[in-house]
């Protein structure tokens, strides 16, 4: 038994192994067909090598045939790979030739030496045929070029493995024949060495075989006898490394050599048996062979678009779309939802198919939290219980402890913080989860974690919108109290001079009545949240009329003009007098005594306009754009809460309107409020 027999027969047993796998898969696809029969064809060519270094009779013929065989069909497999890379017309340029160059050679080797033979020539040259081996092996190195050149750089992954091991396999032959061209024979141990050289390629085969589809080789082979073979392997390389290193420690140790050797070589198979009972590097070892010699579990972009879908679900809330999202990844049908509040605890704010439980808060200090926080794990609760301590830190709430089907425990990371955490039910049937898995529910989990932080700022604006309601209703109230007030002021200012007089006194009791009317009015406001009363049809002079003669006591008095009396709109009757009341304030205020106050209304189309013109101090353009409207600014002190301008001009826009401001400096103010959908009072 030589050295060549234990060459070829390692090359057999690879391309054999390698022949199965990929007859098994094949699904009827031509690359996989095209495959089968180049790594067939090597099998058969290892076999023939195998038996001539057993001393088997081979014809020389029989040896050449196989030779091209395996070289063919390799030939065949890459043009076919190149093929869909390719135009059309490059295509068959390259399909021709190396059919043309196979047919070729194969004449040259069948028919050239029996027409030799009958025509009494001396057979063909040893050379000839060499040149035509290394002729081939070129064809090879260029078509391999071609392939990897002419690939898409993000596809170039698929086929790079397959480029570095057949390119070195025709390298080699190119060297080997190019040898023997040189030399008028065959080296003998490079003939050796070709069986261990092709059938070290066949693990690159492999890698490149499971990362392309059309070739049809899915994974049938278990993982676990992979995950073996490669931790023995590693193993075995390990020791053959030490040893060469025990060797060379005795060989310059002189009279410790020995020891030293002996003491190596201990502490090395002492290492070698502690790292293959570690468990962290017998998951990353395992992750290392799944990931790199077995198609993905996963098409990625199916699950993506099913789990985007899944998350946007139109009419379910968010915490509900999580968390059937994420179980729909492991198959679970129930989970729950726990969701970080401004303090910093984590709420239970989703349960799906989970019956109550007694805690509704989970606080953040909770050793459970620190260990998402701290590792970023997915937490397996039925690995927990087998192997509590890989999850060296953790520790389960009461509340985890009364689900006995709770099974993952999902981090929602977003900018690096936890925003909440999902708890899934045992999947049915029960699956146990690889890296795969894992790594797919980590990536869809950041997805989730931007749903849930979006759902968390929804429900904070939410709250901010409703405290603003509030807020805004509470100043309207407080400003028209103001007015109230201001009203009341002047009545007791006035009571000790005109106590005596009837009308005074009745006057009084009419506006103190209208006041407490008002404050009733109010006050019901504040309960129910709802500015304002129902629209009525109301007469826009009469109701400009009680305005000013509320007016009238403080001088400028208003001066009322209308051309179109009876004019009627729909609106909110009290608050339309605030809003006049307030404008008519303002201009009296910016008005001195002797000058010019007045209010004209009119009809332009179906508009209603109400023009407040005062001779005052008039306002700068800079004020009118920067300041009028903008709630809480006041120029009146302490006096003014710096609101009515701002609801006067919110209301009347409400009812589809606007108000327009006409000012000068020291040349007095017009505004123009315009109030859609007037009516005559005689046209109806």
């Amino acid at each position: 038994m030589s050295i060549g027999f234990f060459s070829y027969f390692i090359a057999l047993l690879a391309y054999l192994l390698l022949t199965l796998l990929l007859v098994t898969a094949w699904r009827g696809r031509l690359m996989g067909l095209i495959a089968v029969l180049a790594t067939g064809t090597t099998a058969v060519w290892a076999t023939v090598n195998m038996l001539v270094f057993v001393g088997v009779p081979i014809p020389t013929l029989l040896l050449m045939l196989t030779e091209l065989a395996r070289t063919a069909s390799w030939l065949l497999f890459l043009v076919h790979i190149l093929i869909p890379d390719l135009e059309c017309r490059s295509s068959r340029y390259w399909l021709s030739m190396v059919w043309w160059l196979i047919g070729g050679s194969a004449l040259l080797m069948l028919v050239l030496p029996i027409a030799l033979r009958l025509l009494n020539q001396p057979p063909l040259p040893a050379n000839i045929l060499f040149l035509l081996w290394t002729l081939l092996a070129i064809i090879g190195v260029l078509l391999i070029e071609q392939v990897f050149r002419n690939r898409k750089p993000q596809q170039r992954g698929e086929i790079k493995h397959l480029c570095l091991g057949l390119g070195a396999i025709f390298i080699y032959d190119l060297f080997f024949y190019a040898d023997a061209l040189l030399m008028q024979q065959l080296d003998a141990q490079l003939w050796e060495a070709r069986g261990l050289v092709n059938a070290l390629i066949v693990p690159l085969i492999t890698v490149s075989a499971a990362r392309n589809p059309s070739w049809s080789l899915e994974v049938h082979v278990s993982r676990h006898v992979v995950f073996h073979s490669a931790t023995l392997t590693a193993a075995g390389i390990y020791l053959m490394a030490m040893a060469a290193a025990g060797y060379y420690i005795r060989y310059f140790g002189g009279t410790w050599g020995a020891l030293l050797q002996i003491t190596f070589l201990f502490a090395a198979g002492t290492l070698l048996v502690l790292l293959l009972f570690s468990v962290q590097l017998r998951a990353r070892l395992r992750v290392l062979v799944n990931r790199h010699f077995f198609s993905l579990k996963y098409d990625y972009r199916e699950e993506w678009l099913r789990f985007t879908e899944a998350l946007s679900r139109p009419g379910v809330n968010v915490p509900e779309a999580v968390v059937t999202a994420l179980g729909a990844i492991v198959n679970s049908g129930g989970g729950m939802l726990w969701v970080g509040n401004e303090q910093g605890a984590f709420v239970l704010v989703e349960r799906i198919n989970i019956p109550p439980i007694d805690t509704l808060m989970q606080p953040s200090n909770h050793p459970m939290v620190q260990f998402m926080i701290r590792r970023g794990w997915i937490i397996d609760l039925a690995e927990y219980r087998r192997q509590p301590d890989f999850y060296d830190g953790f520790e389960s709430p009461s509340w985890l402890e009364q689900l006995p089907e709770a099974w993952l425990i999902i981090p929602l990371f977003f900018r690096e913080q936890v925003g909440g955490f999902v708890v899934l039910m045992n999947a049915d049937p029960v699956q146990s989860l690889n890296w795969e898995d894992r790594s797919l529910l980590k990536t869809a989990a950041h997805q989730a974690a931007s749903y849930v932080a979006q759902y968390r700022l929804d429900q904070a604006l939410m709250r901010a919108r409703q405290f603003e309601a509030f807020s805004q209703l509470s100043a309207y109230v407080a400003h028209d109290l103001k007015n109230l007030l201001a009203q009341q002021s002047l009545l007791l200012s006035n009571a000790e001079k005109h106590k005596h007089n009837p009308a005074f006194v009745e006057d009084m009791i009419t506006t103190i009545k209208s006041s407490v009317d008002r404050m009733q009015r109010l006050m019901a406001q504040l309960r129910s949240g709802i500015r304002g009363a129902p629209p009525s049809s109301v007469i826009l002079d009469e109701v400009i009329a009680e305005v000013i003669a509320i007016h009238t006591k403080h001088d400028p008095k208003p001066q009322f003009m209308t051309h179109c009396a009876g004019l009627q709109i729909n609106v909110d009757r009290e608050r339309l007098c605030t809003v006049l009341s307030h404008l008519i304030q303002n201009a009296q205020d910016a008005t001195p005594p002797e000058g010019q106050l007045q209010i004209r209304l009119q009809q332009e189309g179906s508009n209603a306009i109400i023009e407040i013109e005062d001779t005052g101090t008039g306002m700068s353009p800079e004020f009118v754009r920067e300041r009028l409207f903008r709630p809480f600014d006041s120029t009146k002190g302490l006096t003014g809460m710096g609101i009515g301008a701002f609801e006067s001009l919110e209301f009347v826009r409400s009812l589809g309107g606007d108000l327009n401001v006409q000012t000068e400096l020291a040349q007095g103010t017009l505004i123009r409020v315009i109030l859609p959908n007037a009516l005559k009072l005689s046209a109806i």
